[in-house]
């Protein structure tokens, strides 16, 4: 092996490490811990690096979600910075490596075999109870343990008539939108819980819309797709959680629409959730919107102040410290941005008083422990996006009309992607809001804001020019980083 051949395997596999432990979130490993081995082939091409996988809607599902990262990954391990990356399809590389893998499965399940047999025939014969998909449900998203208010009553009302008969015309499918830390996944949970307990014979799944296209492309590859359609189209309770990410995968949306037909066409019962209404959902097929539509489409608002307390003391239930109701109103009136970030507020709570036992815990206390949390909730209210457009246009030199139409050269595109990452760390707005202010759709906003985050672990200049923003907006720089 030539040296400069050294140098590729050592680059990747640097900038493979480098992705993981200085790029990635922790989800994002897991993700890709999944996807690496579908990356058959990787070289230097001239000035691209150039990845191989199995077909061209690998190339596209591949090239969307990791060509930015891998590149700023590549540069950080050597790579020139003018280069780019570009995913490419690889039949030869694609066929050795099944066949490799083919050879290790059937090496691992020789010596499974020979373990198993006697494990077998001391066990009992177990009736299995209807499919179930690999991601187990929640036990605490039961609708016992679900917080009603006049937010969510409505939507709750709704999932426990379809737990007590799925499948019903009037309410399938059942779309639930909102924001995030509202109940969406809890109360979808919740109807696979009912169903399962009160019908174990019915196939239940549950499966977020990032595994269900990791199956599919599972399927594509091994040339299974009938066994995938035969798994997905013969279950009675369909449970597919933030349907929003699959929008511009036109060719799963394709085996999509075909599932949920075969589905509702047999009585089958659908229930989906997603951040946006079906009407803003972005580079969907039109024909899926209208059948999303069709059923019952229910928004779940941020809680009301009565429920937010109900909630706090829900969660705080299980608790080995007593907290005073003032506490619980205290934090219900001052925080509530989200359900998740009164959790986080109770839990600081929890943890001070378990740690200073001998200390009363009063609200002078309280105010003091929880005075960034309340100070932030506050100035998350006031900042506009429209406040940080101003001031991203005013710090790179352009103008706003420049910044927000479709161009795509530097500075503009840095510019533009600066705004979308301050506005979804600083305003507290929802995505489909920010979307809106940006006429874009939420999945380039979530792009946007995700290279950002990847650039400024890098680029110092990048992080210093943020930080310098946030403090003409008022705001604090540690809350990029939170």
């Amino acid at each position: 092996m030539s040296n400069e051949n050294t140098i590729r395997a050592d680059l990747w596999d640097i900038a493979v490490a480098l992705y993981k432990t200085r790029i990635a979130s922790p989800e994002e490993v897991m993700k890709w811990d999944r996807n690496e081995p579908r990356f058959v082939s990787h070289e230097m091409v001239g000035d691209k690096y150039v990845i191989g996988v199995e077909n061209e809607f690998e190339v596209e599902y591949y090239s969307d979600d990791y060509s930015e990262p891998i590149r700023t990954a590549l540069i950080m391990a050597g790579m020139p910075a003018s280069n780019t990356v570009q995913f490419v399809v690889n039949k030869e590389a694609a066929a050795a490596a099944k066949e490799k893998l083919r050879e290790k499965e059937a090496a691992e399940k020789q010596l499974e075999e020979k373990v198993a047999v006697s494990e077998a025939e001391q066990k009992p014969a177990v009736k299995r109870s209807g499919f179930s998909s690999t991601i187990p449900l929640n036990e605490n998203y039961t609708f016992e343990n679900f917080v009603r208010g006049p937010s969510n009553s409505f939507a709750y009302a709704i999932a426990e008539s379809i737990a007590k008969q799925p499948g019903g015309n009037t309410n399938n499918p059942y779309f639930v939108w909102g924001g995030t830390g509202l109940g969406k996944t809890h109360l979808m949970q919740a109807i696979g819980h009912y169903v399962m307990r009160h019908d174990p014979m019915k196939s239940v799944c549950y499966i977020t819309s990032e595994t269900f296209l990791n199956e599919y492309l599972n399927a594509l590859a091994n040339k299974a797709m009938e066994a995938f359609r035969q798994r997905y189209r013969n279950i009675d309770l369909l449970l597919l959680d933030d349907v929003q990410f699959i929008g511009g995968k036109m060719q799963f949306q394709e085996e999509f629409f075909n599932t949920y037909e075969g589905l509702m066409t047999y009585g089958k019962q659908v229930v989906m959730t997603c951040d946006v209404p079906p009407a803003k959902l972005n580079s969907f097929e039109e024909r899926l919107i209208t059948r999303f539509q069709q059923g019952i489409t229910i928004e779940i608002e941020s809680p009301s102040y009565e429920t937010r307390v109900a909630i706090l003391k829900s969660k705080a239930r299980n608790s080995r410290v007593k907290i005073p109701d003032e506490i619980f109103n205290y934090i219900g009136e001052n925080i509530h941005s989200s359900v998740r970030a009164m959790e986080g507020a109770l839990n600081l709570v929890i943890s001070f008083i378990e740690a200073n036992s001998n200390m009363p815990f009063t609200q002078q206390v309280a105010n003091a422990l929880l005075k960034d949390l309340t100070e932030k909730e506050v100035t998350m209210r006031r900042l506009t996006v429209d406040e940080i457009i101003k001031e991203v246009c005013s710090t790179y030199d352009v103008s706003a009309t420049e910044m927000l139409a479709n161009n795509r050269t530097q500075p503009l595109a840095t510019a533009r992607q600066v705004a979308m990452f301050l506005a979804r760390k600083l305003t507290g707005k929802s995505l489909d809001s920010v979307a809106e202010a940006f006429d874009r759709n939420h999945t380039t906003i979530l792009h946007g804001s995700q290279s950002i985050q990847k650039r400024i672990s890098i680029e110092t200049g990048l992080k210093e020019t943020l930080e310098k923003i946030t403090e003409r907006l008022g705001r604090k720089p540690s809350e990029l980083f939170e």
